[in-house]
Protein backbone atom coordinates (compact mmCIF):
# COMPACT_ATOMS: atom_id res chain seq x y z
CA UNK A 1 0.00 0.00 0.00
CA UNK A 2 1.56 3.45 -1.05
CA UNK A 3 0.19 7.02 0.21
CA UNK A 4 1.38 9.96 -0.67
CA UNK A 5 3.28 11.99 1.92
CA UNK A 6 1.60 15.53 2.00
CA UNK A 7 -1.45 13.89 2.43
CA UNK A 8 -0.82 11.81 5.55
CA UNK A 9 0.37 8.57 6.89
CA UNK A 10 -0.94 5.63 6.91
CA UNK A 11 0.77 2.87 9.15
CA UNK A 12 2.74 0.59 7.01
CA UNK A 13 2.39 2.24 4.00
CA UNK A 14 5.20 3.49 1.71
CA UNK A 15 5.28 7.07 1.04
CA UNK A 16 5.44 8.23 -2.23
CA UNK A 17 7.29 11.34 -3.14
CA UNK A 18 6.47 13.75 -5.21
CA UNK A 19 8.10 14.17 -8.37
CA UNK A 20 10.74 17.18 -8.40
CA UNK A 21 10.85 19.14 -11.36
CA UNK A 22 14.24 20.13 -12.94
CA UNK A 23 12.89 23.76 -13.43
CA UNK A 24 12.10 24.57 -10.22
CA UNK A 25 14.96 22.87 -9.15
CA UNK A 26 16.66 25.33 -11.36
CA UNK A 27 15.22 28.81 -10.56
CA UNK A 28 15.54 27.44 -6.97
CA UNK A 29 18.89 26.65 -6.58
CA UNK A 30 19.30 30.28 -8.75
CA UNK A 31 16.92 32.59 -6.80
CA UNK A 32 17.06 30.92 -3.00
CA UNK A 33 20.18 28.77 -3.32
CA UNK A 34 22.69 30.83 -0.91
CA UNK A 35 19.52 30.19 1.44
CA UNK A 36 19.48 26.18 0.25
CA UNK A 37 15.90 26.15 -0.91
CA UNK A 38 17.12 24.29 -3.73
CA UNK A 39 18.65 21.47 -1.18
CA UNK A 40 15.38 21.22 0.82
CA UNK A 41 12.97 20.79 -2.31
CA UNK A 42 15.56 17.97 -3.76
CA UNK A 43 16.54 16.66 -0.24
CA UNK A 44 13.97 17.21 2.40
CA UNK A 45 14.16 19.50 5.56
CA UNK A 46 16.65 16.83 6.95
CA UNK A 47 19.75 17.76 4.38
CA UNK A 48 22.83 19.18 6.31
CA UNK A 49 24.22 21.06 3.24
CA UNK A 50 21.01 23.21 3.28
CA UNK A 51 21.00 24.39 6.59
CA UNK A 52 25.15 25.51 5.72
CA UNK A 53 23.93 26.95 2.94
CA UNK A 54 23.09 30.39 4.63
CA UNK A 55 26.17 30.43 6.84
CA UNK A 56 29.04 31.72 4.40
CA UNK A 57 25.92 33.38 2.91
CA UNK A 58 25.57 35.53 6.24
CA UNK A 59 29.13 36.16 6.48
CA UNK A 60 29.20 37.54 3.28
CA UNK A 61 26.46 40.07 4.13
CA UNK A 62 27.89 40.78 7.00
CA UNK A 63 30.82 41.96 5.31
CA UNK A 64 28.87 44.25 3.03
CA UNK A 65 27.33 45.96 6.10
CA UNK A 66 30.70 46.23 7.59
CA UNK A 67 31.87 47.87 4.50
CA UNK A 68 29.13 49.95 4.15
CA UNK A 69 29.67 51.64 7.86
CA UNK A 70 33.63 51.29 8.12
CA UNK A 71 34.14 51.91 4.20
CA UNK A 72 35.80 49.60 1.58
CA UNK A 73 39.41 49.92 4.06
CA UNK A 74 37.71 47.37 6.92
CA UNK A 75 40.10 44.44 6.98
CA UNK A 76 37.24 42.32 7.78
CA UNK A 77 35.04 43.21 4.82
CA UNK A 78 36.95 42.48 2.08
CA UNK A 79 37.72 39.41 4.02
CA UNK A 80 34.47 38.53 4.59
CA UNK A 81 32.24 39.62 1.25
CA UNK A 82 33.65 37.28 -1.06
CA UNK A 83 31.84 34.57 1.05
CA UNK A 84 28.53 35.84 -0.36
CA UNK A 85 30.05 36.26 -3.79
CA UNK A 86 31.50 32.70 -4.06
CA UNK A 87 28.00 30.97 -2.43
CA UNK A 88 25.71 33.07 -4.80
CA UNK A 89 28.37 31.80 -8.06
CA UNK A 90 28.19 28.13 -6.55
CA UNK A 91 24.30 27.79 -6.27
CA UNK A 92 24.27 29.50 -10.12
CA UNK A 93 26.59 27.09 -10.92
CA UNK A 94 24.11 24.52 -9.41
CA UNK A 95 21.71 26.00 -11.50
CA UNK A 96 23.23 25.11 -14.65
CA UNK A 97 24.31 21.77 -13.46
CA UNK A 98 20.53 21.05 -12.96
CA UNK A 99 18.98 23.01 -16.28
CA UNK A 100 21.68 21.14 -18.20
CA UNK A 101 21.19 17.63 -16.96
CA UNK A 102 19.58 14.97 -19.07
CA UNK A 103 15.99 13.96 -18.34
CA UNK A 104 17.20 10.51 -18.01
CA UNK A 105 19.82 11.19 -15.48
CA UNK A 106 17.53 14.04 -13.44
CA UNK A 107 14.41 11.21 -13.53
CA UNK A 108 16.80 8.40 -12.49
CA UNK A 109 18.33 11.03 -9.87
CA UNK A 110 15.37 12.72 -7.82
CA UNK A 111 12.51 10.68 -9.60
CA UNK A 112 13.42 6.99 -9.43
CA UNK A 113 9.77 6.45 -9.43
CA UNK A 114 9.29 7.80 -13.00
CA UNK A 115 9.88 6.84 -16.57
CA UNK A 116 13.12 7.95 -17.37
CA UNK A 117 11.28 10.41 -20.20
CA UNK A 118 8.66 11.92 -17.69
CA UNK A 119 8.02 15.17 -18.13
CA UNK A 120 9.32 16.77 -14.32
CA UNK A 121 12.59 15.59 -15.70
CA UNK A 122 12.31 17.80 -19.59
CA UNK A 123 13.95 20.71 -20.38
CA UNK A 124 11.57 23.50 -21.72
CA UNK A 125 12.27 27.39 -22.09
CA UNK A 126 12.08 28.02 -18.32
CA UNK A 127 14.47 25.78 -17.56
CA UNK A 128 17.07 27.58 -20.24
CA UNK A 129 16.22 30.79 -18.94
CA UNK A 130 16.98 30.17 -15.80
CA UNK A 131 20.47 28.65 -17.54
CA UNK A 132 21.09 31.65 -19.24
CA UNK A 133 20.11 34.20 -16.28
CA UNK A 134 22.58 31.57 -13.79
CA UNK A 135 25.19 31.48 -16.42
CA UNK A 136 24.91 35.87 -16.61
CA UNK A 137 24.63 36.43 -12.75
CA UNK A 138 27.06 33.63 -11.96
CA UNK A 139 29.76 34.67 -13.85
CA UNK A 140 29.03 38.51 -12.77
CA UNK A 141 29.21 37.63 -9.85
CA UNK A 142 32.11 34.95 -9.01
CA UNK A 143 34.73 37.76 -11.40
CA UNK A 144 33.24 40.28 -9.29
CA UNK A 145 34.08 38.66 -6.28
CA UNK A 146 37.59 37.60 -6.70
CA UNK A 147 38.77 41.40 -8.38
CA UNK A 148 37.27 42.57 -4.88
CA UNK A 149 39.13 40.34 -2.77
CA UNK A 150 42.32 40.51 -4.99
CA UNK A 151 42.29 43.85 -4.96
CA UNK A 152 41.68 44.29 -1.43
CA UNK A 153 44.41 42.25 -0.89
CA UNK A 154 46.98 43.56 -3.00
CA UNK A 155 46.61 47.05 -1.81
CA UNK A 156 46.71 45.85 1.93
CA UNK A 157 50.04 44.15 0.79
CA UNK A 158 51.18 47.41 -0.54
CA UNK A 159 49.97 49.37 2.56
CA UNK A 160 52.47 46.97 5.12
CA UNK A 161 55.14 47.10 2.25
CA UNK A 162 55.22 51.03 2.71
CA UNK A 163 55.31 50.47 6.70
CA UNK A 164 57.97 48.47 6.89
CA UNK A 165 59.88 50.51 4.52
CA UNK A 166 59.42 53.73 6.65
Amino acid sequence: MTIDTQAGTVPGAVPVRRPRSKTLAAWLAFVGGPLGLHRFYLHGLGDMLGWLLPIPTALGLYGVERARMYGLDDGWSWVLIPFLGFTIAGCALMAIIYGLMAPERWNAKHNPQLAPDAAPGGTNWFTIGAVVLALLIGATVLMSSIVFSFQRYFEHQIEEGRRISQ
